[in-house]
């Protein structure tokens, strides 16, 4: 760089500061990123006190609210009986989210083996609440109400009641009394109906996955399977909802997630019926 260059291409001179401090920032913040995740590694519950409930953050705050909740669900599940989920669409609770076990040794496992695990394609902090659960607290006698909460909860509870009273009676009304409603009309309470394969495949690298609940999606499946090495990616078939196809590098390597995932349960009753897939 000289006083030439300077007078006849300011603007060049220019962009190459302009450029060289973001490259800077860009690394800067690489530094620090890693030094988070060394930090967490080092010390993975930080200096609170061992609970049942854990609390993570760096989430994908793109993810929606429901999405989320069922995605770390099926995640977390895997290490104890989960009593809630807890996350929330203001500002302030953007990219965190709290996860409530029956049992601390559950949450203590799940926090050491989830730390840093790249979730929605960020790598989740995790460490023990500062504060007990509502949930637990009752269970040990020691919750306080919060009264502005209380109101609030109990406003929302009467709507639900005059929802379910208006689909009570709306169900009641589509037959006369002792003549059967036609099939169109009785509600299915369950999930996706498996499908029995005719006869059982041939060990290879591509998993079949039935019996899903219809909320179940691409992302969450995702999160489920990529826990286990090898994985490629995972084939939902939109006209035929509950299945779905996840494909591995190689055979053993879908040998040892469709042993581990066998009747997991994504979210409510569903088991998951997990098959090697025809070729």
């Amino acid at each position: 760089f000289n006083l030439f260059s300077f007078l006849c291409f300011p603007g060049r001179s220019g962009l190459t500061v302009v450029r060289g401090e973001r490259e800077r920032d860009r690394q800067t913040e690489r530094a620090r990123s890693r030094a988070a995740m060394a930090e967490a590694a080092a010390n993975p519950g930080g200096d609170l006190p061992p609970n049942q409930t854990i609390y993570i953050n760096n989430l994908n705050e793109k993810i929606k609210l429901d999405e989320l909740k069922k995605s770390l669900t099926a995640v977390f599940s895997q290490f104890g009986k989960i009593l809630e989920v807890l996350a929330f669409k203001t500002l302030k609770h953007k990219g965190q989210a709290w996860v409530v076990f029956q049992d601390v040794s559950s949450a203590s496992n799940a926090l050491r083996q989830m730390q840093g695990f790249p979730f929605y394609d960020k790598p989740m902090r995790i460490q023990y609440a500062k504060t007990k659960s509502d949930i637990i607290a009752k269970a040990d006698g020691t919750f306080v109400p919060r009264e502005k909460r209380k109101r609030h909860d109990e406003k929302g509870k009467k709507r639900k009641e005059q929802q379910d009273t208006n689909q009570v009676a709306a169900g009641l009304n589509y037959a006369p009394y002792g003549v059967a409603p036609p099939l169109s009309q009785i509600p299915y309470m369950g999930g996706a109906q498996p499908v029995v394969p005719e006869a059982p495949a041939a060990p290879n690298n591509i998993l079949f996955v039935q019996n899903l609940p219809h909320e179940t999606t691409p992302l969450m499946l995702q999160v489920l399977f990529r826990q286990y090495p090898g994985f490629k990616e995972v084939r939902m078939v939109e006209a035929k909802p509950g299945i779905a196809f996840v494909e591995y590098e190689n055979e053993m390597q879908s040998t040892v997630a469709m042993h581990a995932l066998q009747n997991f349960k994504i979210v409510g009753q569903n088991a998951m019926v997990i098959t090697y897939a025809k070729k």
